[in-house]
């Protein structure tokens, strides 16, 4: 009997994603950004911006859109008087078949209408964890956690700032009590189960998101306290990518703030684990974040990233950052990419952030 030992080339060759990874080159992806010209990069935004919508989903640009338009009908839900500001809840309509709660916290300071900031949660419990409130709907005067109440923090900036509850989150989370009383079976999270739903009926998480951001701003320029033409998006982790693609895909979105997200997908969201409500199918023909951000150029875009970040490690970020400079300075507006690189692990920063959103929103067009 002979035996032959495998070598290591036979041993990546076992591994499936060895031979993906092969395939894996941004560089050649169709939408990736190659405009030598700002003339060549905005016929470039046309047609990708339309090719990103469809590819995510869900979003109202194709056909396949399972979600029928219907009136905003905004309700009113409460109203709690929190000393220099006021903390609303409302109920949106974002389709005929879909509900969204949102918060708007409105300053007391200042004078309406005031400038205002989409705050889009991360993982976790939900919206209430950036608007000041425990899990339980209890009262916090302390901001706690990754997330600091960032959503706090903006409106006592002086925005009025409209969070809301991310689809799979808080009280859009799915209700799966039927498999412990009837199958006896664990329950999977909602963002993973309504990722994966998505894909089968050809979209994705992030399109549902995409989609409910935009239908959010349409909201906002309803109301006479808020100046929609001076609107930014500010987000962490999940919300990070929330604020990256929506930005993307909504030019009514005047300036960013990308905290804990921004880096590279080779180097994060493919190279760890992350929630399957990362994944979009088909996103390779966009090439990378860098490409991508040429959907947000010219707007000012600030990336917020700790130095020991575990899932977004700090070279992949500053390695992006300055390819996206690249992308910028095609615009003519390298210097309207910042960045906050803070001491610390995966969470707001606001060092820079708030003041930032204030001076690009106050001096927009």
């Amino acid at each position: 009997m002979s035996t032959a030992k495998l070598d290591h080339q036979d041993l990546l060759e076992l591994q499936p994603a060895h031979a993906l990874w092969r395939l894996y080159a941004p560089q050649k992806a169709p939408y990736r950004f190659r405009a030598k010209n700002r003339a060549e990069a905005e016929a470039w935004q046309h047609t990708t911006r339309a090719a990103l919508t469809e590819t995510l989903g869900f979003t109202g640009a194709s056909e396949r859109d399972p979600f029928p338009a219907a009136p905003l009908s905004p309700r009113q839900l409460e109203s709690v008087d929190k000393g220099d500001y006021v903390r609303e809840k409302w109920l949106l309509r974002t389709s005929a078949h879909t509900l969204m709660p949102v918060y708007i916290l409105v300053p007391k300071q200042g004078t309406a209408p005031h400038p205002v900031v989409v705050a889009f949660h991360g993982h976790g419990y939900g919206v209430k964890d950036i608007v000041g409130l425990w899990e339980d709907g209890a009262e916090r005067d302390t901001p706690d956690g990754y997330h600091k109440d960032f959503g706090v923090a903006l409106c006592r900036r002086g925005f009025v700032v409209a969070a809301p509850e991310i689809s799979c989150f808080g009280e859009r989370q799915t209700d799966f009590s039927y498999l412990n009383t009837v199958i006896g079976q664990e329950a999977p999270s909602t963002c993973d189960h309504t990722a994966k739903l998505a894909f089968h009926l050809g979209g994705s998480a992030v399109g549902l998101r995409a989609h409910d951001a935009r239908k959010l701003i349409d909201y906002l320029e309803t109301r006479s306290d808020v100046d929609a033409d001076r609107l930014g998006a500010m987000g962490i982790s999940g919300g990070g990518m929330h604020t990256f693609f929506s930005t993307c895909t909504d030019p009514r979105i005047k300036a960013c703030v990308i905290s804990g997200y921004y880096s590279t997908f080779k180097d994060s969201i493919l190279a760890m684990h992350h929630c399957t409500c990362n994944f979009v199918p088909g996103l390779w023909q966009f090439g990378e974040m860098y490409d991508l951000v040429g959907l947000i150029a010219p707007r000012p875009l600030l990336v917020e990233a700790g130095t020991r970040d575990p899932i977004f490690p700090i070279a992949a970020v500053q390695q992006s950052v300055a390819r996206a400079r690249e992308v910028y300075k095609v615009f003519g507006a390298a210097d309207q990419v910042e960045t906050d690189y803070f001491e610390g692990r995966h969470q707001i920063s606001g060092r820079r952030a708030y003041d930032f959103l204030w001076e690009k929103l106050l001096s927009a067009d």
